[in-house]
């Protein structure tokens, strides 16, 4: 293989690892917007309280790493549910406009406030992973275990989340109420007791994405920044769209990846606002999204 090939294949590689974790926290936006038609900004800052949890459970309380993922992804899920209960419920009725700014509120709420606990604050840390210092070798292309890791369990989420919604009866429910609210009620649904489960699972896809992208980029408090890209991923693929969040995802990570090596310094940090700019312009209901018409 030449090394114009072998530096493509490379940049495949590299691009699908992150756009895995672009598509995850792409999902969670999804996934509340399907829901509610609330954007939620915050996030990206639920990536950033997974990877800071993993890393304490790991680094002090030396849970191995599996019980460490799995304990993360639940207390993630707790904390979303306490902030859909405890805050964002009572907003239920007020112009969506009010939650979404809220949301931003809550993004700078958690990121001041990971800075504030001991032993985190601003600094950058790392913990050790099954994965660490592992590669597999093909030839000269060289993939390391930790974005081999990142590829295949973010494909089994993604899989576990489709039989979820298709094949169980609250995930069946979920659906329905994405579809129609008023019709979901009327079939017997508990629309209060969907969001819940929304917020859950939106809040444990960040958390299980910042535990899985912090052995690469390690753990800090700007780690929730990666939203603002995975923004232009759910809007690529379709907002109100999860395979669409999931395709986004990779090419906003194929995009970087390549504009990061064979475009001047700077292009790989605006390339995904670029794509979101080309969109609204030429598709603004993104590559699977479904125009929809409402009387006024």
């Amino acid at each position: 293989m030449s090394s114009l090939a072998n530096e493509i294949f490379q940049c495949v590689l590299s691009g699908v690892s992150i756009g895995c974790i672009y598509a995850l926290v792409a999902l969670g936006f999804v996934l509340i917007f399907k829901a509610t038609e609330v954007i939620n900004f915050a996030q990206g800052e639920m990536m950033v309280l997974g990877a800071f949890i993993a890393y304490s459970l790991i680094t002090f309380l030396k849970i191995p790493y599996w019980a460490a993922f799995l304990l993360t992804m639940v207390i993630l899920g707790i904390f979303g549910m306490i902030l859909e209960r405890a805050i964002l419920r009572p907003l239920i009725g007020e112009p969506v406009f009010a939650i979404v700014m809220l949301t931003i509120g809550l993004g700078i709420c958690v990121r001041s406030g990971v800075s504030m606990v001991p032993k985190w604050g601003t600094d950058t840390y790392g913990f050790k992973t099954p994965f660490t210092d592992k590669a597999l070798a093909f030839g000269e292309v060289v993939l390391a275990w930790e974005h081999l890791a990142v590829i295949l369990m973010t494909s089994a989420l993604i899989i576990g989340l489709v039989c979820f919604f298709r094949f169980t009866r609250i995930g069946v429910a979920m659906r329905a109420t994405s579809q129609n609210q008023l019709a979901a009620v009327y079939m017997g649904v508990s629309v209060n007791r969907v969001f819940s489960l929304t917020w859950i699972i939106s809040a444990a896809l960040g958390g299980i994405g910042g535990v899985l992208l912090a052995p690469i980029t390690f753990v800090h408090m700007n780690m929730g920044f990666i939203g603002l890209k995975a923004f232009p991923a759910a809007v690529l693929g379709g907002f109100g769209s999860i395979p669409g969040a999931i395709v986004g995802g990779l090419i906003i990570g194929l995009t970087e990846s390549f504009s990061g090596v064979y475009l001047p310094v700077g292009w790989k940090d605006v390339a995904a606002y670029i794509i979101l700019i080309l969109v609204l312009i030429i598709r603004p209901e993104g590559l699977f999204g479904i125009t929809e018409k409402k009387k006024v």
